[in-house]
């Protein structure tokens, strides 16, 4: 990117971060070819909160709306939702998540986000899912941010097909197509 002033800098900041709330700074920094530290102050000035506090405003919105599942019952963090529609959520690599010897993410982490995901955006007291049909296209590594996006691609009566993808840096690392089934409540399913 050619330089810029400060005043264009701090305009086109705010547009991104209105596009995507969930820019890091360092990524922010390589967009714009300025430190980080450049970019920090810019927010500052602007009133624009850190990333985290950023996600977790988003994410208290997106949470209010879940109903087929509990916000802890969600791996990763939601933090967009338009139920029967779609939804995003994000998760932070951690050692946690990682296999001993070769450092990559446990594949049932980037997994369990998906299905959460597709659960979660299902407007129904109960949803369950019925079939996967999921891919990884590469290993997930310490420190990478999975930002898994769904949307149902179609419904008949109580079956809904969600397709998820998450990817890394724009880079598509998981893609599941998803069979939902919405349940009533009162199917069996006692309350405990």
């Amino acid at each position: 990117m050619k330089k810029i002033s400060k005043l264009e800098r701090q305009k086109l900041l705010q547009e991104k971060l209105k596009e995507n709330p969930f820019f890091i700074d360092k990524e922010l920094a390589e967009i714009f070819d300025v430190s980080i530290q450049t970019i920090r102050l810019d927010r500052m000035e602007l009133g624009i909160p850190e990333v985290r506090k950023r996600i977790k405003t988003v994410a208290k919105r997106a949470n209010d709306q879940l109903k087929s599942v509990q916000s802890e019952e969600v791996i990763g963090e939601l933090v967009d939702i338009n139920l029967d529609k779609a939804g995003i959520s994000i998760m932070e690599t951690s050692k946690e998540l990682l296999l001993e010897k070769s450092k990559v993410v446990r594949g049932h982490h980037i997994f369990a986000q998906a299905n959460s995901l597709a659960v979660a955006i299902i407007d129904t007291d109960v949803a369950l899912t019925g079939s996967a049909k999921i891919r990884y296209n590469r290993p997930v590594y310490l420190g990478e941010r999975l930002i898994a996006k769904a949307k149902v691609e179609n419904k008949k009566g109580n079956k809904f097909c969600v397709r998820v993808e998450t990817k890394v840096k724009g880079e598509l690392v998981f893609s599941g197509e998803f069979i939902v089934f919405s349940v009533e409540a009162d199917n069996g399913i006692e309350e405990v």
